[in-house]
Order: C-alpha cells, then sequence, then structure tokens
C-alpha cells in the first residue's frame, strides 16, 4: 500500500440549515473541498459518500449519483456507505483504500445528513433504526437510554460524580463558542445544566447532541502527488475500522466499547505510533459520557479516570490533552452521516494552523468516530505532511 494524503477539505455549518437538502449539502462541502485542493471535478475518479438516515427522513436514496452529477462528474463510481455514526468516516476509508491501493489517484469523500426537516419523533425512530430491533428498538429503547445506563454504571464503579459528566459539556460548550461551524456558540455553566430539562436519569438536555443538518468532505491523493499538488496537504497515518457490539444485551461491560479498543490498537500499530505521540483527540462525544468513556478506551486515560482527567483540566484546549477544541458533537453538531468527516476536516484545519481554537503546534492529531451501541468505530490518525 502507498502513502496516502488529503489535499483539499470542505464542510458546511452544522445547524438547521433550511431550504436545503441533502444533495445541496453534499454538494457544498465538496466544492469547497475541490476548491480547496485546486482541483476540477472531472479529475476526480471516484465518489464515497456516507449517510445514514436520508431515505427514512427526505425519502431521497441514490445520493452519489446526485452529487456527482451536480458537480459535472460523469461515468465514474459513484458508492454510498452506512455504519450509523461512522457512516461518513466509512466513507473516507473507502477512498483511502481505493488511492492506497492503486486503484484510483484522486477520490473525493463526503458524508451528509439532512435531519432537521423531519420531527423529533421520526428523527428518533430514525436513529433507532441503529438498534437491533429484533431484541431493542421494538422495546421502546433509545440512545440517550442506552448512555444514561453507561453513565449510571460508570458513576457506580467508578466514583464518577454528576458535576465530572457535565464538565464535559462546559468545556465543549465553550470550545464552539469561537467555532463559526458549530450549532451552539454559547457557554453554558455546572448551574445551568443540573437545572435544565430532564431527558433521562442521569441526563438532561445539555449532557446530549443536537439533531444537526451538514456535510463535510476530503480529497485524497498519494502522497507523492499530494506534495506536488499542495503546500498544506496532510498525511494519513491510518484508518482503521472495527465492529463491536451490535445490541446492548452483548456488551459483557456497560463502560467499554470493544469496538473502539480494538479500533484504536489497529490504528496505533498502523501510524506505528502510541497515545504519547497525539497532541489533541476530536472525538464521538454522543453525549457526555461517551467522551469520558471514549478517552478511556482509546487508552489516553485508565479505566475510571476519565473523569478526573476533566476536573484536572488535562482536556481543556490549554492541558495536556485537548480533546474537541471544535466543540465537539455537543457543541458543534451531530448530522449523523457528516460527523466522521466533519472531525477529519477540524483536525486538518489544527494541522494546518487555521482552527479558530487553534492549538500551540500540533503535529499529530486523531479523529474517534462511533456508531450504533458501539457496533462500529472508526479511528484516524492525521499528521502534517512530511
Amino acid at each position: 500500500m502507498r502513502p496516502v494524503s488529503i489535499i483539499g477539505i470542505g464542510s458546511t455549518p452544522f445547524s438547521k440549515l433550511e431550504g436545503k437538502g441533502p444533495v445541496d449539502l453534499a454538494v457544498e462541502a465538496s466544492i469547497q473541498a475541490l476548491g480547496d485542493a485546486e482541483i476540477h471535478p472531472k479529475k476526480i475518479e471516484a465518489l464515497y459518500l456516507g449517510n445514514f438516515t436520508s431515505g427514512i427522513l427526505t425519502g431521497q436514496e441514490i445520493l452519489g449519483p446526485l452529487v456527482a452529477n451536480r458537480l459535472g462528474m460523469r461515468a465514474i463510481p459513484s458508492i454510498k456507505t452506512e455504519g450509523a455514526c461512522s457512516s461518513g468516516t466509512l466513507a473516507f476509508k473507502e477512498g483511502v483504500l481505493a488511492v492506497a491501493s492503486g486503484v484510483h489517484e484522486l477520490v473525493l469523500t463526503v458524508g451528509v445528513e439532512k435531519m432537521t426537516s423531519a420531527n423529533t419523533s421520526k428523527v428518533t425512530a430514525a436513529l433507532a433504526s441503529a438498534l437491533d430491533q429484533s431484541k431493542e428498538g421494538s422495546c421502546g429503547l433509545t440512545f440517550p437510554g442506552v448512555f444514561a445506563m453507561m453513565a449510571r454504571r460508570h458513576m457506580h464503579e467508578f466514583g464518577t460524580t454528576r458535576e465530572q459528566i457535565a464538565m464535559v459539556s462546559i468545556k465543549n460548550r465553550k470550545n464552539g463558542v469561537k467555532n463559526p461551524l458549530a450549532q451552539f456558540r454559547a457557554e453554558v455553566t455546572m448551574e445551568k445544566i443540573l437545572g435544565a430539562k430532564p431527558v433521562t436519569e442521569p441526563f438532561v438536555l445539555y449532557d446530549c447532541c443536537p439533531i444537526s443538518d451538514g456535510a463535510a468532505a476530503a480529497i485524497i491523493c498519494p502522497t507523492e502527488m499530494a506534495r506536488k499538488l499542495s503546500s498544506k496537504s496532510i498525511s494519513i497515518l491510518s484508518c482503521e475500522v472495527s465492529i463491536g457490539n451490535a445490541s446492548i444485551d452483548m456488551m459483557s461491560d456497560m463502560v467499554s466499547f470493544p469496538a473502539t479498543v480494538e479500533a484504536a490498537k489497529k490504528a496505533f500499530s498502523t501510524a506505528g505510533l502510541s497515545t504519547k505521540d497525539i497532541n489533541f483527540v476530536e472525538l464521538h462525544d454522543c453525549f457526555t459520557i461517551a467522551e469520558i468513556v471514549d478517552s478511556e478506551d482509546l487508552g489516553f486515560f485508565e479505566k475510571g479516570e476519565g473523569g478526573l482527567a476533566l476536573e484536572k483540566g488535562l482536556t481543556q484546549i490549554n492541558g495536556k490533552l485537548p480533546i474537541n477544541p471544535s466543540g465537539g458533537l455537543l457543541s458543534k453538531g451531530h448530522p449523523v452521516g457528516a460527523t466522521g468527516l466533519g472531525q477529519i476536516y477540524e483536525v486538518c484545519k489544527q494541522l494546518r494552523g487555521e482552527h479558530p481554537n487553534q492549538l500551540d503546534n500540533p503535529k499529530i492529531g486523531l479523529a474517534h468516530n462511533l456508531g450504533g451501541t458501539g457496533a462500529v468505530c472508526a479511528i484516524t490518525i492525521l499528521s502534517r505532511n512530511l
């Protein structure tokens, strides 16, 4: 396999984007990425598109061909990937493999979701399709319920406090203030969180990511080509995917996602790195407890110490390991199929020195994207092109 790089990125805001359907959003992000790379659309040899709920919520499928046609691309492979919240990164993974293997030279990867045009009950039902319907979905289980159970268990086993869990939202809302793409750009206090409308014990509204629209895109090519085409290209050190528990009855441990643990092992091994080499992380904080559990499963903190790391300020922008400097899903938003590529976009902006919450000279960043009840996890490690 040959080394590959990212030479162009693009992203819409993540928010309620009225008057724009999934094709419009995907085209917008793709045009940005093409412009960023200074690549004509007709040079793209394949399109990989990640999406989860478009057929259910908008009635629109065949997104890949529609997007390719709108971009003026003809007679190229156009493939859609689906892995719940990991759908976007799965599209990116396919693009990486296609270029690394020599099948294609230039590919466009894009993730997109349009969610806010449907009512909350319909969106909830669509998201619940990522549960095992034969066991859980038909019984009324929801993802807030799954992660609330995880929070209660983490509190019981390790003494994690309600305040530590709330600190995830406080940190990420603060980080989102400066991010022009973020859905929520206002800070929140501990008092406001603890007094907010309950969702499911122990969660309130501020513990849960919002319903969002959005798209993000990245253009991939061989690293040798990238060096000639762009002075700001980003090396893809690894992009690894692993499956885990497709339903919670498979979980022997309610405070860990095996898919994250395994994907992390593979990603670090492929990149030839360890946790100590990572300068910052964009991870899947769909709920506050998820950031704590993810940070532990990735190996950055011992199991049970993620909450304490927050309390010590280790994951702040100026901390030892900044986590979600973009604002994360809790602040930036979670247009499901777009989230993974949105994380990759944020990591690239940091490594290029262009982020509104710019860190001090970061060299290597990690993006972590989790789908379902830990059914699939995709981890990408990026660095400045060497």
